[in-house]
């Protein structure tokens, strides 16, 4: 088999698997950090937190594709483990960029609500007949 090619599948099975397994202990450990979030709610944080996870595999599973094609030519392994060094790593800062970026967003959500809590302001609350 080509080394480009073996590089290819390297790169999509260990880029998808790490993804998979971010996205699990995300989603495990991140439940009680949404519950807060949502001001208890339970079945709220439970939902975005599915919704989230959906989001990240979408964005990773995106990002893995298209940064799949490799455009130097692969002569020799230590070429391809470059190759493969260098897309993993982009994939695991993508990964750690999106955390961050999640953690911060519902960090803010997470303040908002608390400060309003101390403020005394009642929580908005929508009725489904608005929404349609």
């Amino acid at each position: 088999m080509n080394l480009v090619v073996i590089t290819y599948m390297a790169y999509t099975i260990v880029s998808l698997a790490v993804t998979f397994w971010v996205a699990r202990v995300l989603h495990r450990t991140g439940a009680r950090f949404l519950v807060d979030v949502m001001n208890g709610d339970r079945d709220l944080a439970e939902a975005v937190n599915h919704l989230l996870v959906i989001g990240f595999w979408l964005v990773n599973a995106g990002f893995v594709a298209l940064a799949l094609r490799i455009s130097v030519p692969v002569e020799d392994g230590r070429v391809a483990i470059e190759e493969l060094a260098m897309k993993l790593g982009r994939v695991l800062l993508v990964l750690g960029g999106m955390h961050f970026a999640n953690l911060i967003a519902l960090n803010k959500i997470r303040r908002g609500r608390h400060k309003e809590q101390q403020a005394g302001v009642p929580p908005m609350v929508v009725d489904a007949a608005q929404l349609a």
